[in-house]
């Protein structure tokens, strides 16, 4: 199994990172079968303040290509990943259209 950690901003407003997270207590059933059948094993979202944090720990048949491709031909991947930007922005040192951003680990005891 290999873990990726991945950050990403919310727009910095209460009210719609609060319609943020009750999405995310009730994702939709065809999202979850889309991250399950990439390969994803485990996926936690953690929050601080308006900075996500995503930890995805994934067999050995995930990539990020795979995926990607898969989410690119599910429609409702599309319209769930766009209804997601409405809250989302990107990291200030993201390229353009670019959301979710691999961390690099710097430590590991």
């Amino acid at each position: 199994m290999k873990r990726y950690c991945l950050a990403l901003d919310l727009v910095d407003d209460p009210e719609l990172i609060a319609e943020y997270e009750a999405y995310h207590k009730n994702v939709w059933p065809e999202i979850l079968k889309s991250i399950t059948d990439a390969g994803v094993e485990v996926m936690q979202i953690y929050r601080l303040g308006n900075r996500l944090f995503m930890i995805m720990e994934v067999n050995e048949h995930f990539s990020f290509e795979q995926k990607g491709e898969m989410d690119k031909n599910n429609p409702k991947v599309q319209e769930w990943e766009n209804l997601m930007w409405k809250y989302q922005q990107a990291l200030p040192l993201a390229r353009e259209g670019e959301k979710w951003m691999l961390m690099d680990k710097i430590f590991e005891l």
